[in-house]
């Protein structure tokens, strides 16, 4: 583990937070810090720069949801494995002048293939988090603590925060359990590995592809069988699924990442058929991102609709409030519950009884809806800002998955190569994502609707950020755009 030598500017325009998220993702890239090797803990680390936890929780949470750092439960944070890594330019990516035309410094830039703009699908906005209240609530914890709020307190979290999160689940996603269903967890890797111990080892699972990759190299991790079922229009191909051995489907109907697809009613009643099929077949529903919708009405969760107890609920709340938070929810139907009991009862909780007094008040007073009206109103602008700049991009991509979630796709009707397209737009500055990245296998999305496809961010970007970023991005890609020609806004 190293030392970070951090020099903290008091003054200034960069927040303290960010400092330290700079100082590390730099010191990544410059290759200073490596692969594998662990962080110093947050207390550690809070407490040698003399700041609040939260300060460090907050800059490491940005570090995991970028992908620089990766969270093990038990162990603490550690440098991932990061390929073509570039030198984002920080002047230009936190700049904020509303210039229709690029800068001299941002053209020069450019011109030395250093990435001025990231158009990460997993990036989220921290500007306007209600840190205030947050202190305020956490400073008003502390002062009335007692010495029940340090003894460990219950294992799968603790009683009012379930009761919260039972009430929230039910009012704005339909949810029907008790909070004796509810598991507390610190990140969904744990709430994974509890659901080994219930469901067995070397089970069956099947999983959409593309798919979420971090869960299918969880899964791998516990030598379960994955099965790689395709997709449609309407999500994972239950005709596809049945011709496979699996026990268990984990599935994101509300918002499947990568592909964005919302799973119809009619697609979400075929699943729940197959699973009531056999005693133990079960569906695992990743709710991660549900709150962002833009288009037609909220859609209920799958969980909503089971009637038979074979629905495994699992949601987070990284992406609603901020990564830092790292706590991560579980609902078990009453049968897996007892097993769970059985089981796993004697694992202690991993999230911290102070963390989760916070999180529950934070939800409980109010705040929390507060601040996700706000985030709506926030992303929704640049959801529209973004599709309202991608006219001249229509005649050769296709756009798909604005309906919900912090990123569109664009799909090459020339079917241009994503790595040529994700090449050339690094020569002008800009990071971009392929949906290969989120496959299983190597020939998975040949021959299907996802093949060619560039992932499109928008939750980190302010609106002349992606106003910037796609003037760019039409220069790198004039030659596909104008039929040939290579002027640049001829489109």
């Amino acid at each position: 583990m190293n030392d970070l030598s951090i020099q903290l500017a008091e003054a200034g325009d960069k927040c303290l937070y960010q400092q330290i998220y700079e100082y590390i993702r730099d010191e990544i890239r410059r290759g200073e810090l490596l692969e594998g090797e662990k962080l110093p803990s947050t207390r550690s680390l809070s407490e040698y720069l003399q700041v609040a936890r939260s300060t460090v929780d907050f800059a490491y949470g940005q570090l995991v949801a970028e992908g620089y750092v990766e969270a093990r439960p038990y162990k603490g944070y550690f440098v991932s494995h990061v390929e073509d890594l570039f030198h984002f330019s920080e002047d230009a990516f936190f700049e904020k002048g509303m210039s229709q035309n690029l800068t001299k410094e941002e053209k020069v830039k450019s011109e030395n293939n250093k990435i001025l703009y990231d158009f990460s699908p997993h990036a989220v906005s921290l500007k306007n988090f209600p840190y205030a209240t947050w202190k305020k609530i956490t400073k008003n914890i502390l002062v009335d603590a007692n010495s029940e709020m340090f003894a460990l307190g219950d294992a799968q979290g603790d009683r009012e925060l379930r009761e919260t999160i039972s009430r929230y689940l039910h009012s704005s996603r339909g949810v029907n359990c008790m909070k004796e269903q509810i598991i507390v967890g610190a990140g969904t890797d744990y709430l994974f590995m509890l659901l080994e111990k219930i469901l067995g080892r070397h089970v069956a699972v099947a999983m959409e592809n593309p798919t979420y990759k971090r869960a299918y190299k969880v899964f791998r991790s516990f030598a379960y069988e994955i099965k790689a079922v395709p997709m449609d229009n309407n999500g994972m191909d239950v005709k596809k699924l049945r011709e496979t051995n699996a026990r268990v489907a984990y599935v994101m109907p509300s918002h499947q990442y990568p592909t964005g697809v919302v799973m119809p009613i009619g697609r979400r009643l075929e699943l729940l058929k197959w699973a009531k099929e056999e005693e133990d077949r079960y569906l695992i529903e990743d709710d991660y991102d549900s709150e962002f919708r833009y288009k037609g009405k909220p859609v209920p969760s799958l969980q909503a609709s089971d009637r038979e107890g074979r629905v495994i609920y699992m949601g987070t709340f990284s992406k609603a409030i901020a990564p830092a938070i790292r706590v991560g929810y579980m609902v078990l139907p009453p049968k897996l519950l007892q097993v769970y009991k059985e089981n796993c009862g004697f694992y202690a909780s991993t999230v911290s009884r102070i963390d989760q007094r916070i999180l529950n008040e934070f939800i409980r007073d109010g705040y929390f809806e507060r601040y996700l009206n706000k985030m709506r109103k926030i992303y929704r602008g640049r959801h529209d800002f973004l599709l309202s700049h991608l006219t001249c991009f229509e005649k050769e991509f296709m756009i798909s998955g604005e309906n919900a979630g912090l990123h569109i796709l664009l799909t090459s009707r020339s079917k241009i190569p994503e790595s040529e397209l994700i090449a050339a737009a690094a020569k002008e500055g800009i990071k971009l994502y392929g949906i290969s990245d989120a496959c299983m296998g190597q020939r998975s999305l040949k021959n299907t609707s996802f093949e060619n496809t560039i992932l499109l961010g928008y939750g980190s970007l302010e609106e002349p950020e992606l106003r910037r970023g796609l003037m760019l991005l039409e220069k790198a890609w004039a030659p596909y755009l104008c039929a040939g020609t290579r002027k640049e806004n001829s489109c």
